[in-house]
């Protein structure tokens, strides 16, 4: 007996297959004629080897078509089923990789075949965790049709019991099972590829006639393990989280996804009703979902999607591999963020910048806006939150985002500025922070600054008027990048990032 047909890296397990939670439950609905199943969950945690131990069980393994998503031959076969009746069971794994037509298709064909209760077709699909609701969306009569099957990471006492059912095969005695089976993130693989190793350090590969003691340590084994997945994640993960390029003193939205990705139990977030509970990142990662970036950074590198996948009508995200999971949960946040080019991950206002103009000034201010959000910056621009602020009492919503809630607040000082109410009412929630080094003032030039004037002293920007909106809106958010860049920095080195809005409030 050799240690790798025992703790596999890679297929279906044979002597260490422990039968999860919800394995009767998935045994009774695939021996119901014609009624659908979805089964989803996280990746690694013995989804698809379920199916087939319980088609074998149930005596149709043989006759049933098991097909992939992931396989260019099977894609051509997924298309042909639909133009079929009497097509038998067929097996669709990693479904979610289908595009959203042949998703909506198969919805459509299983609420036919429930309500036919056909005895000669039926339909079963495996997807990583929250892979049914796209089609749940697309066909709301469809959930009381099918069986609905979800798998959760799986809890400690079964990932020991594959353990030890690895021990027995093997004869040995795995001193650190038990953090094993705690640490694995309830994955069957990890579980696996952790007792794999520790028995590779204890120099031991197959099977001995009398028992013998593996006693590397679980930090040892860990080590080792993060060491070799480093050579095949780092890259992927910074390619991730660096977006197209990094941009200068960015806020990171694609690097914060990632983290709230590698801190939920599930192996899968919704973005939108993630932000819910980041307000402070709305600005940053709202934009880079709003405007699609996200999907097209995503689609832009293939090896992404190998390890991730996104549903951009749904906006969740989810791990495919359960290695890059482990790894990105188990490496330092901080040190990672800095090594790829960001001083932290941790940002203490809501917005970089907050935009304050006359509506004459409405072009530059926009074609600023468009310009840092491009570079994936927090500014307030109250066209771009008008829906936020609809049934708001404005004064009570605007108020503390030019009090506390911006890093800076930019002012587009032409001579219609001072004789507008709502220029009147923002300037005097920042009046307090001019001599905080937080209020940049951009003056026309039928506006300069008189002696007594609050700016004068403070150093700010010029608009040239000869120059075309566009020209002039980039030369504003350049030097604005270099100043947020520069800031992040002398933040993290005062130990000031940390920081919570609150706590920059100015009386």
């Amino acid at each position: 007996m050799k240690l790798q047909d025992v703790f596999k890296l890679s297929g279906m397990p044979t002597h260490t297959f422990v039968k999860p939670t919800e394995y009767l439950r998935l045994s009774v609905a695939l021996d119901t004629p014609g009624r659908g199943v979805i089964i989803e969950g996280p990746s690694g945690i013995g989804k698809t080897t379920s199916v087939i131990k319980a088609l074998s069980e149930l005596g149709i393994h043989k006759e049933t078509e098991i097909l992939s998503a992931r396989k260019s031959k099977d894609l051509i076969r997924i298309s042909e089923i639909l133009q079929l009746s009497d097509f038998g069971m067929v097996v669709i794994d990693d479904f979610h990789k289908l595009n959203r037509e042949t998703q909506e298709a198969y919805a459509n064909l299983m609420k036919v075949l429930a309500d036919e209760e056909s005895s000669d077709a039926k339909i079963v699909l495996i997807g990583i965790n929250k892979a049914g609701q796209p089609l749940l969306d697309m066909a709301r009569d469809l959930r009381n049709r099918i069986d609905l099957i979800k798998f959760e990471s799986n809890p400690e006492e079964k990932v020991l019991q594959l353990l030890e059912l690895g021990e027995q095969a093997l004869n040995i005695d795995i001193a650190i099972k038990t953090q094993i089976s705690q640490q694995s993130e309830g994955s069957f693989h990890i579980a696996q590829i952790l007792a794999h190793r520790a028995c590779i350090l204890s120099e031991f590969s197959f099977k001995q006639e009398t028992q013998v003691k593996i006693n590397t340590s679980f930090e040892t084994v860990k080590g080792a393990i993060l060491d070799e997945l480093s050579l095949s994640f780092y890259d992927l993960a910074k390619k991730f989280c660096t977006g197209q390029r990094v941009k200068k003193g960015s806020r990171a939205p694609y690097l914060h996804v990632l983290n709230w990705l590698s801190q939920d139990p599930e192996w899968s977030i919704n973005i939108r009703n993630t932000l819910s509970q980041y307000p402070q990142h709305k600005p940053s990662v709202g934009q880079i979902i709003d405007r699609g970036h996200l999907r097209d950074h995503l689609d832009a590198c293939l090896e992404l999607d190998e390890v991730v996948h996104y549903d951009d009508d749904s906006s969740i995200i989810s791990i495919e591999d359960p290695k890059f999971y482990y790894y990105i949960k188990n490496m330092s946040w901080s040190n990672f963020a800095r090594n790829i080019g960001f001083p932290s991950i941790e940002f203490k206002f809501k917005y970089d910048f907050a935009l304050s103009f006359a509506g004459a000034q409405r072009p530059l201010a926009e074609e600023v806006f468009n310009k840092l959000s491009v570079n994936e910056f927090g500014v307030f621009y109250d066209h771009n939150e008008q829906h936020r602020i609809l049934a708001e009492s404005v004064e009570s919503y605007l108020a503390p985002i030019y009090a506390s809630e911006s890093r800076f607040v930019v002012t587009l000082l032409s001579k219609e500025y001072p004789q507008r109410i709502w220029c009147k009412f923002e300037s005097e929630q920042f009046r307090g922070r001019f001599g905080t080094n937080s209020v940049i003032p951009v003056w026309y030039p039928d506006n300069y600054p008189g002696f007594f004037d609050l700016t004068s002293g403070v150093g700010g920007l010029s608009v040239d008027s000869s120059l075309p909106i566009s020209e002039q809106a980039e030369l504003i958010a350049k030097i604005l990048i270099n100043k947020i860049a520069e800031t992040r920095t002398e933040d993290v080195g005062h130990g000031d990032i940390s920081e919570s809005p609150a706590d920059t409030v100015v009386a």
